[in-house]
């Protein structure tokens, strides 16, 4: 149950995304920097239990996982926990490293998800899906996108949110950070499961998490509860060892479960 919006700029890119979860899960753990293998440098928040779901690393690459609940298909017995796939994955500096990453995992025992990076030098944002049966990817366009999961209701939740970003884009010809937590607070249609700041009485959106990437450096932003209503801890920086291309923006794209064609790679 999460919302992931990107957007591009002209030298980076902005990230955002609501971790929707359920109220009894103990709440995750405030972001740190990292020094992975190598000593490459890492910003992510994470869980008790030492995974994650988003993270950006010192090349500005950034991966953020949400649950695929439209695959009904789970692991018998004990599963590997999907926030291992983004801890593992992060030091990625490439699309061609993070697959060589992914078809490492133990992902016979992960349950189905949808793993979005972004890598700034590259121009390229790649959505990784894993159904329990096939590790597939899209390349998505390089221009703002959002991806939308829900364990209430997934194509529901797809189709009211997904039409509260496109109708918010177009209102305005600025969308910078602003933008987008104001989109990440917003009630629309209502206050409830169909929300982006998602409110159920067993579950609501826990958190925000904010990645911005410029030439020079990465910043990482958290909220430590619902948007609409908590405070964002101090952002901390992360000093980039490449620097990214200038990126162009274009237009809005809303990516969702339906109808998209993936390459399927054998694991």
């Amino acid at each position: 149950m999460c919302t992931v919006t990107f957007i591009a700029r002209r030298s980076g890119y902005v990230l955002g995304m609501n971790r929707d979860e359920k109220l009894s899960r103990a709440s995750g753990l405030p972001p740190q920097e990292i020094t992975h293998r190598g000593g490459r440098g890492i910003l992510s928040p994470s869980e008790p239990g030492g995974g994650t779901w988003i993270g950006v690393n010192d090349v500005g690459v950034t991966l953020a996982l949400i649950n695929w609940y439209a695959i009904p298909s789970r692991v018998m017995g004990e599963a590997w926990s999907r926030g291992w796939v983004v801890r593992d994955a992060l030091p990625s500096d490439s699309a061609a490293a993070l697959g060589a990453v992914l078809r490492r995992l133990p992902l016979a025992r992960v349950n189905p998800f949808r793993l979005i990076a972004v890598f700034p030098v590259e121009r390229a944002v790649v959505e990784w899906r894993w159904d329990r049966r096939e590790l597939g990817s899209c390349d998505r366009p390089w221009r703002a996108g959002t991806w939308i999961s829900s364990g209430f209701d997934e194509p529901g939740a797809q189709r009211a949110r997904g039409s509260v970003f496109e109708a918010r884009w177009r209102r305005t010809s600025s969308h910078g950070a602003d933008w987008l937590r104001r989109l990440h607070r917003s009630h629309r249609p209502e206050r409830g499961p169909y929300s982006v700041c998602m409110h159920r009485d067993d579950a609501a959106t826990v958190s925000y998490t904010e990645v911005t990437v410029s030439r020079r450096e990465a910043t990482l932003a958290y909220t430590p509860g619902a948007p609409c209503c908590t405070p964002s801890l101090p952002a901390i920086h992360l000093p980039l060892r490449a620097v990214p291309a200038g990126l162009r923006t274009q237009g809005p794209a809303v990516s969702i479960a339906q109808g998209v064609r993936a390459k399927r790679i054998p694991v």
